[in-house]
């Protein structure tokens, strides 16, 4: 059992204004409990990152920065999108935090999970996986297509922790590691698991939203889904190639039916079957085309190498210095 660890919780937050004074509030409480407990050590807190809304979150922040001790902030410079702004968080934290957990601003992870992130990590567990029971909260929708979209990475390769989003805790160490993996094309939830070391699973039941509306509407989830795909596997690529050797096999199939028909004096006019095969061919060759591009403009992004994200402003946020200042470090 390692010591009592100081906790940083990141919540990105974008356009949270109606949720997170409950947010807040709730994180507070459970903070207040744990350090009554002994289980976190004083200066464990909540970092709100907002990743350039435009409602009144940053406002909502600095002014529960200004009455709460346990609320720090970080404001970036402009929307990044979700995965940069819990990086943004995480690279923070990491400076000075024995462990990190990360949790969206809707409330529909359950928050009493963190009791026992923090009693697996004091168990020697450097990632605790929080996952979901069930999807009975889900539309069927919305349930049969992520339980495709599982099935789908593994069968290309892709290891992802089953019903698990971005609601996890990570130790100091593994964040290191996780800093090492420099990419600007981010799924989180498919690289944490390439960290390795020692990891374990929470199971919790997962609830409606609090307050305000989804920021993952069916066009966000599809993008994102993809940009999990292509950021880590080459599957499709290699998928293209398969699909033109069978058209291969096919054409030379359909031309020696078509030799022999000639030579036997069979052959009548085709339009409707050459239209239909050079319909086929062509959406084939584009859809190609396509893939292939999007991973050429994944290494166009990435050779750049632009910063993932710009801070323009932090409130509250304890310096690196200031772990080796409290009582529990002495």
């Amino acid at each position: 059992m390692v010591d009592k660890p100081l906790l940083a919780i990141v919540v990105p937050c974008y356009n949270e204004e109606e949720v997170l004074p409950e947010t807040a509030r709730r994180l507070t409480a459970l903070l207040e409990q744990l350090l009554e407990e002994g289980a976190v050590a004083i200066g464990s807190h909540i970092v709100f990152v907002d990743d350039g809304s435009r409602d009144r979150t940053w406002a909502l922040i600095e002014e529960e920065s200004e009455r709460n001790p346990f609320v720090a902030g970080i404001k970036l410079a402009r929307n990044v999108g979700h995965q940069r702004a819990l990086l943004a968080g995480l690279e923070t934290v990491r400076a000075y935090a024995d462990c990190a957990v990360s949790i969206d601003a809707d409330l529909q992870d359950d928050v009493e999970a963190i009791r026992e992130f923090v009693q697996k990590y004091r168990e020697g567990y450097d990632i605790v996986y929080g996952v979901r029971r069930s999807r009975k909260t889900d539309t069927w929708f919305k349930r049969t297509t992520a339980q495709a979209f599982y099935r789908f990475m593994r069968a290309i390769g892709i290891e992802l922790i089953y019903n698990h989003a971005d609601f996890r805790l990570m130790s100091k160490r593994a964040l290191d590691e996780l800093s090492r993996y420099t990419e600007v094309n981010l799924f989180l939830r498919g690289l944490v698991p390439l960290v390795g070391f020692r990891s374990t699973c929470v199971f919790y039941d997962r609830h409606e939203r609090w307050a305000g509306q989804s920021k993952y509407p069916l066009k966000k989830m599809l993008a994102f889904a993809f940009d999990g795909i292509t950021s880590l596997s080459v599957a499709p690529i290699r998928a293209i190639t398969l699909i033109g050797f069978l058209a291969f096999l096919a054409s030379g199939a359909s031309g020696l039916y078509a030799l022999i028909s000639k030579l036997l004096g069979h052959a009548e006019s085709g339009w409707t079957s050459l239209m239909i095969s050079i319909w086929f061919i062509g959406g084939l060759v584009l859809m190609s085309l396509g893939l292939i591009g999007e991973y050429i403009g994944k290494m166009y992004q990435e050779v750049k190498r632009r910063p993932r994200f710009a801070v323009e402003k932090t409130v509250q946020l304890p310096l690196p210095s200031e772990k080796e200042k409290t009582p529990a470090h002495l």
